[in-house]
């Protein structure tokens, strides 16, 4: 539909896509959103391989490597271009926020 927006990530495809902007296997990926998020997104294998199969289907994540059963996946250039959006959508709610919420 033309002039739509993108419908906006979960904080947990958020997260996933900030982590692969280097290299990562599945468990390492699940390491990283735990550290870059401070430890508020703790996700599950379940979850995680969820939303890896679905960045995958949508070519927003390019798998690396695959030897064995260990998969490497990092973010493509269409992933990084949906997460800066997304980012820059935050950001803007944030900033639309403080219209009625003035930080002292």
């Amino acid at each position: 539909m033309p002039g739509s927006q993108p419908t906006p990530m979960t904080e947990a495809m958020y997260y996933v896509l900030l982590a692969l902007s280097k290299p990562l296997h599945g468990y390492a990926v699940m390491d990283a959103v735990k550290q870059v998020s401070n430890n508020r997104v703790d996700m599950g294998p379940g979850t995680l391989y969820g939303i890896l199969k679905r960045l995958q289907k949508e070519k927003l994540i390019v798998l690396e490597e695959a030897d064995g059963r260990r998969k490497i996946y990092q973010i493509s250039e269409l992933g990084r271009q949906a997460w800066l959006n997304e980012y820059l959508r935050l950001k803007q709610m944030v900033l639309d926020g403080k219209l009625l919420f003035k930080e002292e």
